[in-house]
């Protein structure tokens, strides 16, 4: 019996996913015969604030068990819908919605989802087909160059590799003022590491000035911290990465500055007024006082990290205008922004960053910080637009890190291809090209920790500092890193390597996911492991913008230890089967399993009579043509 809808079979939706603006989708659903509707059924649309709309969907094909009924949407709006099918028989209403991810039932379920993006909408050709390497600046590396300017108040650290400080003070505060010393120059000496890993873009955490380590907190958006190096210095690494054929792109924190800054002074390091001092200040009107000058709103109540108002006229210009903070950095050669804490820019203000940053160079990218699903994401009771063509181009795809992380420590397959292709299915094309796929971040437990050490979740700080795994524990975890990380190379996106993660690098979350690289102390084995994931998937085209589907699907009962799925390409498809246990996994009767293909040939890995082998924690990678 064929299900009533499918939204991943083009004979239910003919175009599969989000849908480009003016694009026509036809939707497509099958009554059993024995169903008499006393009508044509209708599909009904819905857009937030907007009434229903109804489509009558007209009977245009008796089937062997089944009658199909299509109707035709021109896609109009840039907006997300959600929609549903309806029809009456006997006096009676019912209702074909969406109650497995992609399929659809009667009666019950949820409503599906149709994302229309803006007809223009395109994303940076630079990233696409690459690899991304994220740097948290002050532990990266270390050049030795002689620091100066070294502005009160920092302890500089001589023991490089040494736990980050975090217990607090007498008062309570962790003031994260110790620094190790990572700078410009330490990037630079390490552009031929970079290069050999494969990398394409370098992600930088914050490298403005800034008075605690992770410079979250703003002091001058203007000026490079004094510890990581000067202005030029900067432009000169952007210049010597170029070389390498590797992009900057840096880190923007526009929702909050710090107290310790230019703009709020609010210990008086600066020699100009403050918000914080004086209402005179010109600075005054881009924060919110609630009693001035001490009581005033601050970024999850953090007084250190006060609010700014982005839409205030002022700052919008002193970030997004002619003479601005945004095209400042660019004119250095940054190629684009990741936003921190995305949900907490108002979308004028995004809209406005965006047209400065495409004004000045198209090719120029702007991803988010967006946890969850980013086009249904809610934030403030607001309807978040970030992927529809005026905002964003790309995101942090945390839905894909869980669903990587639970598929390898154990999870069931059909988790992780719902999870990864509920994603495809609702972002626009142009933004899957440019995912930021990641397995760990300065903000989470690092990978091999998280799949190998124990749960760290409501766990103290003093339990994280010292707690690495055993060395058992270890070679179990670098095996599963290395299982994930495959996933992570060969899923639509861009992979983006957390620095030190391909070397071994261990830690818990904030501050102890922070440490220094370990230079001299690195897992060569590891770095090797990654290298060779950047060569396999630099050789396969579709890499750069293939679509994805999985060959063995939820409703197959295959060896549940393998994903196995394809990456679409113009001439052939490459088909990746990624083994999660430590075992040796065969898989036979592949022309049966893979029978929407012809000239099945082997790619990489063991491939013969008809079966594929999958080391443990490996990978088999095998290419075909698609029977047209």
């Amino acid at each position: 019996m064929k299900p009533l809808y499918d939204t991943w079979d083009p004979m239910y939706k003919s175009i599969f996913g989000a849908v480009r603006q003016y694009e026509t989708c036809r939707f497509t659903i099958r009554l059993p015969k024995n169903v008499r509707p006393d009508y044509s059924p209708v599909l009904v649309l819905f857009r937030t604030g907007f009434k229903e709309r109804f489509i009558t969907m007209n009977s245009v094909e008796e089937e062997e068990d089944c009658v199909a009924y299509s109707a035709e949407y021109n896609a109009r709006y840039t907006d997300v819908h959600f929609y549903y099918f309806s029809y009456t028989e006997e006096g009676t209403r019912h209702y074909i919605k969406r109650i497995n991810i992609h399929e659809g039932g009667l009666d019950a379920g949820e409503m599906f989802q149709l994302t229309v993006y803006n007809s223009t909408y395109e994303t940076p050709d630079f990233l696409k087909g690459g690899v991304m390497y994220q740097i948290f600046p002050d532990r990266f590396c270390n050049s030795g160059k002689p620091k100066e300017n070294i502005p009160e108040g920092r302890i500089l650290r001589d023991d490089w590799g040494g736990t980050p400080l975090y217990k607090p003070d007498e008062n309570g505060h962790v003031w994260n003022n110790d620094y190790f010393g990572g700078d410009f120059e330490g990037i630079k000496s390490k552009l031929p590491y970079l290069k050999g890993l494969g990398v394409t873009c370098i992600y930088l955490n914050p490298i403005f000035e800034a008075h605690e380590n992770h410079r979250y907190n703003t002091a001058n958006y203007m000026k490079a911290d004094p510890l990581l190096g000067t202005n030029e210095e900067f432009e000169e690494l952007c210049k010597a990465a170029g070389s390498y054929g590797i992009s900057i792109i840096l880190d923007g924190v526009f929702s909050h500055t710090g107290a310790d800054s230019v703009y709020f002074n609010k210990y008086g390091r600066y020699p100009d007024l403050g918000a914080y001092q004086s209402q005179e200040s010109p600075y005054y009107n881009w924060y919110s006082f609630i009693e001035f000058p001490n009581v005033y709103e601050a970024w999850w109540g953090i007084d250190t990290l006060p609010n700014v108002f982005e839409n205030n006229e002022d700052y919008t210009e002193y970030i997004c205008g002619e003479e601005g903070v945004l095209r400042y950095w660019l004119d250095r050669g940054a190629a684009g922004y990741r936003l921190d804490v995305a949900d907490e820019l108002p979308d004028k203000f995004l809209g406005n960053l965006r047209k400065c940053v495409k004004e000045y160079d198209s090719n120029k990218v702007i991803i988010g910080e967006v946890w969850e699903d980013a086009t249904n994401k809610e934030s403030y009771g607001i309807k978040r637009r970030y992927l529809l063509g005026d905002q964003l181009d790309s995101v942090m795809n945390y839905p894909f890190r869980e669903a990587i992380m639970n598929f390898i420590k154990g999870g069931k397959p059909v988790d992780f291809i719902n999870t990864v292709m509920s994603i495809v299915e609702h972002y626009p094309k142009p933004t899957i090209d440019v995912l930021m796929n990641f397995v760990s971040t300065h903000d989470i437990e690092r990978a091999i920790n998280r799949l190998a050490g124990d749960d760290c979740e409501g766990k103290s700080k003093e339990w994280m500092s010292e707690r690495y795994l055993t060395p058992e524990q270890y070679e179990h975890g670098k095996e599963m890193l290395k299982a994930a990380m495959a996933i992570q190379f060969f899923l639509p996106g861009v992979p983006s390597i957390y620095y030190g993660d391909e070397a071994g690098l261990q830690g818990y979350k904030d501050p102890f996911n922070r440490r220094c690289f370990p230079w001299g102390n690195e897992d060569t084995d590891l770095i090797e492991y990654v290298s060779e994931l950047s060569r396999v998937r630099k050789s396969i085209p579709s890499m750069r913008d293939g679509m994805i589907f999985f060959v063995i699907n939820e409703k197959q009962t295959h060896d549940s230890r393998l994903i196995g799925f394809a990456r679409k390409g113009q001439k052939q498809e490459y088909i990746f089967f990624i083994n999660r246990s430590g075992d040796t996994v065969q898989l036979g009767n592949i022309s049966e399993i893979l029978s929407r293909y012809e000239n099945i040939q082997p790619f990489y890995g063991e491939f013969m009579d008809d079966t594929i082998t999958v080391k443990p924690y490996g990978y088999t990678i095998i290419k075909a043509n698609f029977v047209k």
